[in-house]
């Protein structure tokens, strides 16, 4: 039963490409017995399970070569789409897999298979020495839509490449990351040393385009592409998760279109329901669905904790921004400025270590509510006491800090 699953497993690990060691590697616990790899469409899930397999399996190789005894049995990647799983359960695999001495089971397309948590936690219970590590679509909430397994699994999400990864990959440097308080203490000097072995702002206008996504090193026409992923989150991925009917499609798209053309923008609920011709519930809704997904990132006021719902009510964000601003340039009929480009690479940057937040105090952008900033396209006229990320500036002074610089915290 399991051969020729294994012929699949070696098949894609000969070939798996993994040009980059992700930092994400480094900090997930995979000593966990039961891991969910979540992140939007596009970033690179499976080759990052894939990357795993093969670590495992040099580690296996040199040990035997070295002679040493050692329990790391090959691990054995396993798409739950394959039409095996229509007649056979997980847990029927899973028996086979752990009496063949098998330890460590990878799962993809997690959501194609009926009852997937609830087998998933039945193999946690059974097998003890079996570690599973499954990929999970952002909509496939853990906590609040598959409750069994809320306190089990632990979660890691992984992101497209931040600026430090692509530019690593592109100028072909080894560039750490730092933290943001090392930025924000040390920014010139760190600015100063990055500059002494590469020029970021000569890579920088194009990550900001195509370099998000690690299929622009695979794919030649990228736009089109990302255009299919874009249609595959909302036609499987909330469609299908979430349920929604699929005469409500042409809507989603709609809304989507809405906010490609107009984001970074004030949120305004109502005028959007009546543009796509859905209620106001709905549509804060679907806005929240398309955060989940990784198409939005969401900006809130601080009053409320931060909480997207609040008495069963979701609330109405302050500001929406694009995830990432590949996804920004991805209408053709749109001119983006230097500001809005800026404001949605800050939050996109920020916001995979940090806590974001709208402020009345005059400020863009309040981070992990003690730091006040503004993003500005260019250096403004008069110093500020707030910090101030500048798209247009390769070293900084005082708290003027170049834009990119942020895109080195992980």
């Amino acid at each position: 039963m399991l051969e020729p699953f294994y012929r699949i497993h070696e098949k894609l690990l000969s070939g798996a490409r993994v040009p980059i060691r992700r930092l994400l590697m480094d900090e997930i616990d995979w000593s966990h017995r039961l891991i969910a790899l979540t992140g939007g469409r596009g970033v690179g899930k499976t080759d990052f399970v894939l990357g795993y397999a093969k670590e495992l399996e040099v580690q296996r190789n040199l040990q035997s070569y070295l002679g040493k005894e050692h329990d790391l049995t090959p691990c054995l990647y396993v798409n739950l789409s394959d039409f095996y799983f229509t007649e056979h359960s997980l847990l029927e695999f899973a028996e086979e897999f752990v009496k063949s001495g098998g330890k460590t089971l990878i799962l993809d397309q997690t959501f194609k298979y009926e009852n997937w948590s609830k087998e998933l936690l039945e193999c946690y219970s059974r097998y003890p020495d079996l570690h599973i590590i499954f990929v999970a679509l952002p909509v496939m909430q853990m906590d609040v839509d598959n409750t069994e397994l809320d306190g089990i699994v632990k979660i890691y999400n992984l992101r497209g490449f931040s600026f430090r990864e692509y530019l690593n990959l592109q100028a072909k440097t080894n560039l750490p990351s730092y933290s943001l308080k090392d930025i924000l203490a040390h920014h010139v000097e760190l600015a100063l040393e990055i500059n002494s072995k590469v020029n970021p702002q000569t890579y920088f206008d194009d990550y900001l385009r195509f370099g998000y996504y690690p299929s622009y090193l695979h794919q030649t026409h990228f736009e089109t592409n990302l255009m299919r992923t874009i249609n595959a989150v909302l036609d499987t991925d909330i469609l299908i998760v979430k349920q929604i009917n699929t005469d409500y499609i042409f809507k989603l798209r709609h809304l989507l279109y809405i906010m490609l053309s107009t984001t970074p923008s004030v949120c305004n609920v109502s005028k959007i329901a009546q543009q796509i011709g859905v209620s106001r519930a709905t549509t804060l809704n679907y806005i929240a669905y398309m955060r989940e997904a990784r198409l939005l990132n969401l900006l809130y006021t601080t009053e409320k904790k931060n909480l997207l719902m609040e008495k069963d009510i979701l609330r109405k964000p302050s500001k929406v921004y694009m995830h990432n601003t590949n996804l920004a340039y991805i209408v053709s009929d749109r001119k983006n400025t230097i500001q809005d480009i800026a404001e949605t690479y800050f939050y996109e940057a920020l916001h995979v270590r940090h806590k974001l937040n709208a402020t009345d105090k005059g400020a863009m952008f309040l981070v992990d509510e003690l730091h006040y900033f503004d993003v500005y396209g260019n250096v403004p006229h008069r110093d500020t006491f707030r910090y101030s990320a500048i798209y247009n500036m390769n070293i900084g002074y005082n708290n003027f800090i170049p834009l990119w610089l942020f895109g080195f915290l992980y």
